[in-house]
């Protein structure tokens, strides 16, 4: 009978990233249960898992408002007995010189009493490697990505030591590639040095899972782990868990299927291309047309109505940089935002009342509106489709069962929305 406590409170700001790292923990063998928001301190001490995940939605609301849901999020994991805290942000530190990274990692430690973690987005599953503190995405350093175009978060420097000192009051240091090649010991040596110089959070070199799994056990016993969803690979077998296949296994899938996209990334912009031209049917969402008060729900529904029954339908408000940069110009980057947002969370609703039951949701902010419109508080994980994006179940009124992937928008292949129902159907062979 597996330890019933809580190894390992997770805490990611945004949703795709809750379950990107619930992925990679529940690979590694853990049992996991992720959660919707900070949920109800009377609940804590009945929850079966070893590592619980809560997903909020502060990537990008004020900095302030992010170190409060941030604590409360670490008082629940605290009355639930996690051991060790781990605050998950994105593969491509997505964060402004105002924040949230570094002020919810100094709440973060202030709250734990400690005066020492690590941060690192390294994820080399995904192509993102940390090499002499410098993110690259791919082959391209982070500032030469399409994240400089970033509507929200715009990266223009991929030297995460200064990036993470201009939102910190606390020293940022480096452990780097040649430490970290010469395994946990040596790292434990240069992290104590740094702490005794005064340096309170080390960014670190990772340019593959070897690096990783290195890094991992320098960790045990660490209060705070700041990190993309990679470092997750390392941390189960500080505690004995070893992979299993059977924590990955989803009830079949039934139903419907449907894509709804409202990313801008280039990833996603690539996807919503295949799907185009493999003729699938698809509805593109204006956002002038719901700022300017069309029905524009309605007729995404009505869109649905017609094609559900032949196929996955596409519902998406994915465009390049200069057609952000138009729609922002025109209605404000934040009211933009929210009325897609809004849009596409209340489309979801619909089409789950239609009778889809398979849903992929591309983009964090996206997946962020449509959970919390579908009303969902907790999500088990399953299988993985790409690196960071696995199939999640969630128990719907009635007794049905709601398949439902949130994809971080820079992740996965081209031909991603049409491979993740391919898993479904293989899975339910």
């Amino acid at each position: 009978m597996p330890d019933k406590g809580i190894k390992l409170g997770c805490i990611a700001d945004d949703f795709t990233g809750a379950t990107d790292l619930a992925n990679n923990l529940v690979r590694a063998g853990m049992r996991v249960v992720q959660m919707i928001n900070v949920p109800d301190l009377s609940i804590a001490e009945s929850v079966e898992a070893d590592a619980v995940v809560i997903a909020l939605k502060s990537r990008t609301i004020p900095a302030a408002e992010a170190v409060d849901v941030s604590r409360a999020a670490l008082a629940w994991l605290r009355a639930a007995g996690a051991e060790q805290i781990y605050f998950k942000y994105c593969s491509t530190f997505d964060s402004t010189p105002a924040g949230n990274i570094g002020p919810v990692t100094e709440a973060l430690m202030k709250s734990l009493d400690t005066d020492f973690t690590i941060a690192t987005p390294a994820f080399p599953d995904n192509a993102r490697t940390v090499f002499k503190g410098h993110l690259f995405v791919g082959d391209v350093l982070l500032s030469d990505s399409g994240m400089r175009h970033h509507p929200l978060t715009p990266m223009t420097d991929a030297n995460l030591v200064s990036v993470l000192a201009a939102q910190c009051a606390t020293p940022v240091g480096l452990i780097d590639y040649r430490v970290v090649s010469e395994g946990a010991t040596a790292i434990r040596a240069r992290a104590e040095q740094l702490r005794t110089e005064g340096v309170g959070i080390a960014i670190v070199d990772a340019v593959s899972n070897d690096d990783l799994l290195r890094l991992g056990p320098a960790l045990s016993g660490m209060p705070l782990v700041t990190a993309g969803s990679g470092v997750a690979i390392g941390l189960p077998a500080n505690w004995g868990i070893m992979p299993s296949r059977s924590a990955s296994a989803l009830p079949p899938a039934t139903g419907h299927q449907a894509v709804i996209s409202g990313s801008v990334s280039e990833a996603t912009n690539g996807q919503v291309s295949d799907h185009l031209r493999r003729g699938l049917p698809a509805y593109p969402v204006d956002p002038l047309g719901i700022g300017s008060g069309q029905d524009v729900v309605g007729q995404a529904l009505a869109f649905a109505d017609q094609h559900l029954a032949s196929g996955p339908v596409l519902v998406y408000s994915t465009d390049g940089p200069e057609g952000v940069r138009s729609v922002q110009g025109r209605l404000g980057a934040a009211e933009a935002g929210a009325l897609v947002e809004d849009a596409l969370g209340r489309i979801a609703r619909g089409l789950v009342d239609r009778g889809v039951r398979q849903l992929i949701v591309a983009g964090g902010e996206t997946s962020g509106a449509v959970i919390q419109a579908l009303g969902v508080d907790q999500l088990r994980i399953g299988e993985q489709i790409d690196p960071g994006v696995p199939w999640c179940t969630t128990p719907l009124p009635g007794g049905e069962t709601l398949h439902v992937t949130l994809k971080s928008g820079n992740f996965g292949t081209p031909d991603f929305f049409t491979k993740a129902f391919a898993v479904l159907e293989r899975s339910d062979a």
